[in-house]
């Protein structure tokens, strides 16, 4: 459900689900994993480019449809490759772009905002919906309390609110908003402006730049596996995807 190509500078992983909005499976999640370390390993790759099939969505998220709830202890490691993801893009040295060329919701949002230049359409729909369907953005959480104002990222985590691109844009949880026919000049552009700087002083100033960060985020991605596992063994999540699969409103226990 991954593709990977590469042009003179770039490595474009996209992901190829769109019937589907590009969900974010274990089996996808691993992929991207894979295809971030290929791209990371190849010295002819500058930029990470990350896209989503088809023009309705980035991603819409974890794949549902799954075992996600149904096997919530036994898919607790394969989850780890969102964690591992993340890790990989802001350790591998290379910059990432995030081609939001649709809907980027949940988890997909997470990924758009994980990467360093998150360039999104005008007319896409953003934001962390979890808790709709009795979830939590648990591993997302380390991305967006480390982009956003932190009273911003936690309102839309406890509403599951849509917001579109301009707020995000004044959220600073993207870096550029554009029209659906300038996107690929944008990104273009984009590319070329991160190949043309010094590789190596980009890798320290990436490294010096996350480096920053307040909280370690080794416990900080760790502790949200364990509570995005513990969220998925509970009732309201199991109902929570019965009712989004069922196309109905879900009813709480909690």
């Amino acid at each position: 459900m991954v593709d990977y190509e590469t042009s003179p500078g770039r490595a474009t992983i996209t992901i190829n689900d769109p019937e589907r909005r590009n969900p974010l499976s274990v089996e996808t999640m691993s992929e991207l994993v894979g295809a971030t370390a290929r791209a990371v390993a190849d010295s002819d790759v500058g930029v990470i480019v990350y896209t989503g099939s088809g023009d309705q969505a980035f991603s819409a998220g974890g794949d549902l449809s799954g075992s996600f709830v149904d096997d919530a202890m036994g898919l607790h490691h394969a989850r780890g490759a969102f964690a591992d993801l993340f890790r990989l893009m802001w350790r591998g040295g290379k910059p990432t772009v995030a081609r939001v060329n649709g809907h980027a919701l949940a988890g997909g949002f997470g990924l758009a905002v994980a990467c360093d230049i998150t360039i999104c359409v005008e007319d896409a729909k953003l934001g962390a919906t979890e808790s709709r369907v009795g979830l939590w953005p648990m591993m997302i959480s380390a991305v967006l309390i480390r982009t956003m104002p932190r009273k911003a990222a936690l309102e839309l985590m406890l509403t599951g609110r849509i917001i579109q691109p301009e707020e995000a844009l004044r959220l600073g949880a993207v870096s550029r908003v554009v029209s659906r026919s300038e996107l690929d000049a944008v990104v273009d552009e984009t590319v070329d402006s991160l190949l043309r700087a010094s590789p190596s002083s980009t890798m320290i100033g990436r490294d010096s730049f996350y480096g920053m960060a307040e909280v370690d985020v080794d416990t900080a991605l760790d502790r949200l596996q364990l509570g995005l596992t513990e969220i998925a063994m509970s009732e309201d999540a199991a109902e929570g995807v019965r009712a989004f699969l069922d196309k109905r409103e879900p009813t709480w226990t909690s």
